[in-house]
């Protein structure tokens, strides 16, 4: 009988196994590496120290320097330490213009938080619609140019062609047919104030608005079960808690009308008379018309140490307020 033979199977090979690739080389990280993003900012710090840095250096020395028209040209400058300094603090026109400077702060802050504290309650209470007409009527404004929105003021207020003279003798005011309102003080420095404020609201109430919105509802809700009315409970719930907001609005107000000159210079330049004059004017007035170069670099100096001076007060009396509060 045959004899069945069982097939052999073919020898098997070991498997290799792939061969270990080698471990990839760290970089030590050099200086090198370790300063390319210092590298990369120092184009913007650059730009930003020479726009901002030096020329205010460059003020800070001019104003312990004989510095006029002839010093401009030469190059010239002689030390003269305080000398410009002790000149503007003996001037009284100088005080005037500082108080004049004092009451505009005052008046447009005052005008501006209050308005836009009112504006940002509104709008929270607005149903969708509203509120979205509300918020971009504030930002059409907010991004209207500065010196746009001051020519807009000039001609609303033009003796001949204002819209506003037009609107009173139409009401059949008569005495304010063809009336000069930039050459009545009281009636430029209401103007410039309008205008300010009008240019300030939209900023300040956008932003205490978007704080509004992070208040809790249930802390809303607990005032009114516990027969809170909308004073009492803006007092007491809602501004504790935004007041580092309220802090920072206030804060950029005061910079920014104590350094309001563009909308002054356009419109009345300081006129008529000083009755619109404000330390940033009265610096370039002082700059241009006098050539005294010197003695305008000191007043933008003191200009600053007072803005500074009114900040750190009010910080102070902010926090020594929460320190009580706790």
């Amino acid at each position: 009988m045959p004899v069945a033979v069982e097939p052999t199977s073919a020898p098997r090979t070991p498997r290799q196994r792939p061969a270990p690739r080698p471990a990839a080389r760290r970089k030590p990280a050099g200086r090198a590496h370790g300063l390319w993003p210092y590298a990369l900012i120092a184009p913007a710090i650059g730009g930003m120290l020479y726009l901002l840095v030096y020329p205010l250096v460059r003020a800070v020395l001019i104003s312990f320097q004989d510095f006029r028209l002839r010093q401009l040209i030469s190059g010239n400058a002689e030390f003269v330490g305080l000398r410009n300094y002790r000149t503007l603090l003996a001037d009284p026109r100088f005080w005037e213009v500082v108080r004049r400077t004092f009451l505009f702060m005052a008046v447009n802050v005052v005008l501006i938080m209050v308005i836009a504290t009112l504006v940002a309650l509104m709008v929270e209470r607005l149903r969708r619609v509203g509120r979205t007409v509300v918020l971009c009527s504030l930002v059409l404004a907010w991004a209207m140019p500065v010196v746009a929105a001051t020519t807009v003021f000039q001609w609303l207020f033009h003796s001949e062609f204002g819209i506003v003279n037009w609107a009173l003798t139409s009401l059949g005011l008569d005495s304010f047919e063809r009336y000069p309102w930039f050459a009545n003080g009281t009636a430029a420095f209401a103007i410039l104030v309008t205008l300010i404020v009008w240019q300030s609201v939209p900023f300040a109430a956008i932003t205490l608005y978007s704080a509004l919105t992070t208040v809790p509802l249930e802390l809303y809700e607990s005032a009114r079960l516990d027969g809170a009315g909308a004073g009492r409970i803006f007092r007491s719930v809602a501004f504790p808690m935004l007041r580092p907001i309220f802090l920072l609005v206030f804060s950029l107000e005061v910079i920014w009308t104590f350094k309001a000159f563009v909308q002054i210079w356009v419109m009345t330049r300081g006129g008529p008379g000083d009755a619109t004059t404000i330390l940033p004017v009265y610096a370039v007035q002082t700059a241009l018309s006098s050539q005294r170069y010197d003695l305008g670099s000191a007043a933008s100096m003191i200009t600053v140490v007072l803005m500074s001076g009114v900040l750190v007060l009010y910080f102070r009396q902010m926090f020594r307020q929460e320190d009580e509060s706790r």
